[in-house]
């Protein structure tokens, strides 16, 4: 039985608890301390006592002899389009087409396949792919053999893909042909891996390919060399099913890892949160195309619902702009999710235009969605939303849906709405705390996002002082400062470790770059903290110019660029300290989010 305890003083039970307990428990042991408040660890006589009535309570309570628990395991996810949407398709890059009854069958070939190969229950299994259908057979196969997936980041450095490999303790490492020379890099000093398998595509002749690895075989050798039916074990739900690797901006990449349990109610819950929602959700008729690499966070784990939904899912393996927007208008694709370069990347294609991307629902997430690429996805038709999450919480946390008042009202009025981190999906304890206190729900009032849900990470692989850092008073601390408004919705400002400290005031890094996007001559910006001696800090804007631009930017014009917002009062005055710096790009992290670190060293 989970014991009661306390936290900052205050009894963890409500007042409901104790409405809802029998009367002849109420006077015994636990219940008594708890309204009487004298202690915070009951005595062991009130432990035994409870603990006593306890059993005497569940030992009288009827129970079916063949009544067992239901083990939440990703298997479970795999059994309902079999039997509900068999014939929809899973389609890689327009040129292959399964139907969900082959998914299932080659999900049994590649757990067959990979069991040939000496994989057991708690082996990792690494993989090295581009979106693919092979990916999704990975998602499903690997756990459902009680191993552990682990998705390699593969835009991470040669070093840090090796530092993955060996941390994780991959057993199996499936790699596509075209990492191979990467791979051949590190190749000496890979210790863990026991067997190689190659993935090669469709149109390739596996034996041309030359290389110094000892590949035990061919993807799809392998899976047509095995039965078609595996015997998957029966698996406890907390069992480890995945692990990946943060994409660390400080120090080397930190490996998170999650159950079985927690990757089935995160899909539960984001299926409850988009498929209900009046606009941008996602839901049976839909057709799904992943725009975030798979490696990253499962994907954001929508591959998980799209599966149990048994949607059209269309994964089109490297990304090409042009390729890109011709799988979204040939194959229909409706539902999408991806971080802002990536929509901005797309947008921006000078072949975008020829493409009609109405009634394309996109959530954007990983980083803050500017307003004006916001305003230019609403011009084309594109039902775009925010949403919120990290890696370290599987890992969607919110979504920014509107309600049917706010879809009422013009677009422009919408994007505030549409770019905040929005509102928590079911389960999720989302709480804005400056220190130990909660702060109000006034838009204004800021503090750091701490949060608590059933599928957070449980800490960082091999590393309890990472893991005491992340997890304090019992709650996941995100690093991310944010105000929440009447409504529920919650604003990030900034992370914390961002924020310009100006004589005692914070001002967002965010507001500025928001601001900047909006100009037409800019292509891309960051802002980040400069040390100031009479200040302490103030802000530096790193500005990358539209090429092609009409007028050539100056650092005179951007500065009173963001005076002017000043004084509209959209910008905190503290903005009017601001210094600008025109560059040549702006340094991103291998999931495409602003490296603030590795502008901090070379500009400061």
């Amino acid at each position: 039985m989970a014991w009661l305890g306390t936290t900052n003083g205050r009894r963890w039970v409500h007042l409901r608890l104790f409405d809802c307990v029998p009367k002849y428990v109420r006077e015994y042991g636990i219940f008594r301390w708890l309204l009487a408040g004298e202690q915070d660890e009951p005595p062991s006589a009130v432990r035994r006592q409870h603990d006593l009535v306890y059993e005497r309570e569940m030992s009288e309570t009827p129970r079916a002899h063949g009544a067992r628990t239901y083990q939440l395991t990703i298997r479970q996810l795999l059994e309902t389009p079999i039997s509900d949407q068999p014939d929809e398709q899973i389609v890689y890059r327009g040129v292959q087409r399964f139907s969900y009854r082959q998914l299932r069958e080659r999900v049994h070939r590649l757990a067959g396949a990979l069991a040939a190969l000496g994989v057991r229950s708690g082996d990792t299994v690494g993989v090295m792919d581009y979106d693919s259908h092979r990916y999704l057979e990975a998602f499903f196969a690997v756990p459902m053999m009680g191993a552990v997936l682990h998705s390699v980041n593969v835009r991470l450095s040669p070093e840090q893909i090796l530092y993955t490999i060996e941390h994780a303790g991959d057993d199996v490492l499936l790699v596509h042909s075209d990492f191979v020379p990467l791979l051949e890099s590190i190749r000496g000093r890979i210790s863990t891996v026991k067997r190689f398998v190659l993935i090669a595509e469709s149109n390739a002749d596996p034996g041309a390919l030359s290389t110094v690895i000892p590949f035990a075989g061919e993807y799809e050798a392998l899976l047509a060399s095995v039965p078609a039916r595996f015997d998957f074990p029966q698996l406890d739900e907390n069992v480890r099913a995945t692990t990946f690797y943060t994409t660390a901006t400080t120090g080397l990449p930190k490996g998170v890892f999650f159950s079985h349990r927690q990757l089935v109610l995160h899909t539960l819950a984001i299926t409850a949160c988009i498929a209900s929602q009046l606009h941008a959700s996602f839901r049976r008729g839909d057709v799904y195309m992943p725009l975030t690499p798979m490696f990253h966070v499962h994907a954001w784990g929508i591959p998980y619902v799209a599966t149990m939904l048994g949607v059209k899912q269309v994964y089109p393996g490297r990304y090409a702009p042009e390729a890109l927007l011709k799988l979204i208008v040939e194959e229909k694709v409706t539902f999408s999710h991806c971080v802002p370069t990536t929509l901005h990347m797309l947008l921006a294609c000078p072949e975008s235009g020829r493409y009609d991307l109405a009634g394309w629902k996109v959530l954007v997430g990983g980083a803050a969605l500017p307003k004006s690429l916001a305003a230019l996805a609403l011009r084309r038709g594109i039902d775009v939303v925010g949403g919120y999450g990290l890696s370290e919480s599987c890992p969607v946390l919110s979504v920014s849906n509107l309600d049917a008042t706010d879809l009422a009202a013009p677009a422009e009025a919408q994007l505030d709405l549409r770019i905040r981190t929005g509102r928590a999906l079911p389960f999720v304890d989302l709480q804005i705390r400056n220190g130990s206190e909660e702060v109000p729900s006034d838009g204004q009032s800021q503090g750091e996002i701490v949060v608590r849900a059933p599928w957070l990470t449980a800490g960082y692989l091999k590393d309890q002082k990472g893991t005491d850092r992340l997890w304090s008073d019992g709650y996941l601390h995100t690093g991310d400062v944010a105000h929440r408004d009447a409504r529920g919705f919650v604003k990030i400002t900034d992370r914390m470790k961002d924020i310009v400290k100006i004589g005692g005031e914070w001002l967002s890094s965010l507001a500025i770059e928001d601001v900047f996007t909006a100009h037409p001559g800019i292509g891309d910006v960051a802002v980040i903290a400069m040390p100031d001696a009479k200040w302490g800090e103030r802000p530096l804007a790193l500005v990358v110019p539209r090429p092609g631009g009409e007028t050539p930017l100056t650092e005179r014009d951007l500065v009173a660029h963001a005076r002017e917002y000043v004084q509209k009062g959209v910008l905190p005055r503290q903005a009017v300290l601001l210094a600008v710096k025109l560059v040549e790009a702006i340094d991103r992290t291998s999931v495409g989010k602003v490296d603030k670190v590795a502008l901090r060293k070379k500009y400061l």
